[in-house]
């Protein structure tokens, strides 16, 4: 008989409805049952596209032994994280405080009033050795404690609550905005981190890391960059072999386009299997810009197939993109992207050869007897096999494939529109401009909600139906991506027709209202009307996504260059001064603040320019010609502001304006 969670619209609390587990989903009147019958609480956290969620659920969550000692002693709530970030991180901060990491799955013991005391990732259903405690046993220990120790357990929940409490100051600030020079200096730490035999940064497993890369690229188009050979050399070469590793490896679907969301080994071979929306979104634009500066054609076509992967896989009716594939095909952790030896010479015939040799395909394999493809060719090789790989997309189409989770989230598709708006203007293609608007409109259509005089914004859609209060993430995403939008909108379509600039001055003094603190630097992650959670965070560290805090640098910062006003002046001033101490001594953790500090202290550029300008000769003259290698600038943001009265061009950086000039290949001279 399904569970309560059989009503859910989550398809991760959905895969859990016929668990027989006494499942809750998130809500007052689970906490209220647990006080009632004087129980702890077991907050389970994971998301749908999760293999080692899907293996403890079988293993544990699935058997009637473990489901009967968690009903008995344990009021028992899953959590989809995607769809309730703010409470998976209250849960994995609390976690990671007692154990020092954590993961997915997560699962957290909170007192009745929510208040977290302990918790764990994954655990066995029996005893496997290497330390793990079965999860029957620590069911039976955590029960036992509770009972018979609730002062203690009661003291180590307020002590985790406090130091919760205390880390929503800003970690390390001493009231100092970072200068240029710990700007630089803050890039070199990263550099020493970087791993200078297969690229990326520390050992396994690795991660992207987007923000960090977009930040070495912000560094490495100042001023200072330019004029220190050794600075710019280090920067070059540690963006390049990590984009390289990442395009090549097994990171990348090298079959069907897009990006995976880890590699589990050192040199980029082995990925886990999931692919998530807000990777691929935020990778697009890095690739893009990263193309702009160095020309490199795979960083070209890495663009053109996530794009093509996301408008064949993930597109939804509503006009939204899906959130992520599953790890899993049938129980299995990424069959469908495997392949024999066998199935490529069956498939390719003589191409089969060439193929195998540019893709380092072996009767032995890379992963448990079968072959992930990892480029090994040059690019050249990649672009003559185009038909080859078309052909093997075919046959794996055919084959089971790992389901989709199509619930649509207001955040992820707006990384999206921010990052497809700004590869559509590198690129000069105007209909990834045209899709970056469509998604934009399909986002308010779907997820802004009037209340009173003003408006809120909700942040998961199934289908047409939204649902669940945004937070800071959400608002400080989208103003970004209107932002994006604002900025190249003369350019993709008729300034008349543009509510870009407005959305974005109306989310951000809704986040400045609703988010904000008044006593202290920085914004919470929720609203100041929630009260389901323990304690009030905020959120400072990038992890695979930007933080809110970092993308509000970004968003007050654009809002200034564009307005002047004092209010969005003040803002980025005041949140800057949260970021000093970071800077200095974990730049790695909110590079995505540090880029926005650099792009701001480079001079944010507006071009003005008379409203018959032909934008598309704008747009080659600052980007260059996409079919030319060569090009003498790299790119660099800007936006245009169409001006009846204006004769010429003229181009300011940051407050600065310089004189009028005639043509599009003056401005390019200057910017």
């Amino acid at each position: 008989m399904p569970n309560r969670l059989v009503n859910e619209s989550s398809l991760y609390l959905r895969q859990h409805q016929d668990n027989p587990v006494d499942w809750w989903p998130w809500c007052p009147e689970a906490f209220a049952e647990a006080r009632a019958q004087d129980k702890p609480v077991l907050v389970s956290v994971g998301y749908s596209s999760c293999h080692w969620c899907h293996v403890m659920a079988h293993e544990s969550f699935e058997q009637e032994y473990c489901a009967s000692l968690m009903n008995q002693h344990f009021i028992c709530i899953k959590v989809d994280r995607e769809e309730r970030p703010e409470v998976d991180k209250l849960m994995m901060d609390a976690v990671q405080m007692v154990h020092g990491q954590g993961g997915w799955p997560l699962n957290c013991f909170c007192l009745p009033d929510g208040r977290p005391f302990f918790g764990g990732t994954y655990f066995p259903p029996e005893d496997r050795g290497h330390g793990q405690v079965p999860w029957p046993q620590l069911l039976m220990r955590v029960a036992d404690f509770y009972h018979r120790n609730k002062p203690e357990l009661a003291a180590n929940a307020e002590a985790i609550a406090q130091n919760l409490t205390h880390l929503t100051r800003a970690p390390d600030a001493d009231g100092s905005s970072p200068s240029p020079e710990d700007l630089i200096s803050a890039a070199r730490r990263i550099c020493e981190q970087h791993d200078d035999t297969y690229g990326g940064f520390g050992s396994a497993p690795k991660f992207p890391s987007p923000s960090t890369l977009s930040f070495l690229l912000a560094i490495r188009a100042t001023e200072a960059a330019e004029a220190n050979r050794l600075l710019a050399t280090r920067l070059d070469a540690v963006i390049t072999m990590t984009l390289g590793a990442m395009a090549r490896g097994g990171l990348y679907d090298q079959i069907g386009g897009g990006f995976h969301r880890y590699c589990v080994d050192r040199d980029w071979t082995v990925p886990h299997f999931e692919k998530m929306l807000y990777d691929n979104a935020q990778l697009l634009g890095l690739y893009a810009e990263a193309w702009a500066r160095y020309r490199n054609p795979l960083y070209a076509r890495i663009c053109e197939e996530i794009l093509t992967w996301l408008e064949r896989d993930m597109r939804l009716p509503n006009g939204l993109f899906a959130a992520s594939l599953d790890a899993d095909t049938g129980h299995h952790e990424g069959t469908t992207y495997l392949w024999k030896s066998a199935d490529i010479a069956e498939s390719l015939g003589p191409e089969a050869l060439p193929f195998a040799q540019a893709y380092g395909i072996t009767d032995q394999g890379n992963f448990e007897g079968s072959n992930i493809p990892k480029l090994r060719g040059h690019f050249n090789e990649r672009e003559r096999l185009a038909e080859a790989r078309a052909k093997l997309l075919q046959v794996r189409q055919q084959r089971p494939q790992p389901a989709r989770d199509d619930k649509a989230l207001l955040s992820w598709n707006a990384l999206l529109v921010n990052h497809l708006t700004k590869t559509a203007w590198i690129f000069g293609r105007r209909e990834w401009f045209d899709l970056a608007a469509e998604i934009e409109k399909s986002l308010w259509d779907h997820f802004a909600k009037k209340s009173g005089d003003g408006f809120s914004l909700l942040a998961v859609a199934h289908g047409s139906v939204a649902s669940q209060a945004a937070n800071l993430s959400d608002y400080a995403w989208l103003a970004e991506a209107e932002l994006n939008l604002a900025a190249y909108a003369a350019w993709g379509a008729p300034p008349s027709t543009s509510p870009y600039p407005d959305r974005a001055e109306i989310i951000l003094r809704k986040a400045i209202d609703d988010f904000g603190d008044p006593h202290a630097v920085g914004f919470f992650l929720v609203t100041n009307q929630r009260t389901d959670l323990s304690v009030r965070q905020k959120d400072w560290f990038d992890n695979a996504v930007p933080a809110g805090n970092s993308s509000l640098l970004h968003g007050f910062s654009a809002l200034l260059a564009r307005t002047g006003e004092p209010l969005w002046a003040h803002e980025f001033n005041q949140l800057t001064k949260a970021f000093g101490g970071t800077c200095r001594n974990v730049p790695n953790g909110v590079a995505h603040a540090l880029d926005g500090l650099t792009r701001a202290a480079t001079g944010l550029v507006t071009i003005k320019a008379p409203s018959r300008t032909d934008w598309n000769t704008l747009q080659q003259a600052l980007n260059g010609d996409p079919l030319t290698i060569a090009h003498e600038r790299p790119f660099r943001a800007c936006t245009l502001l169409p001006t009846a009265e204006s004769q010429g061009f003229q181009v300011c950086i940051g407050p600065v304006c310089q004189p009028i000039v005639a043509s599009a290949k003056e401005v390019s001279a200057i910017v």
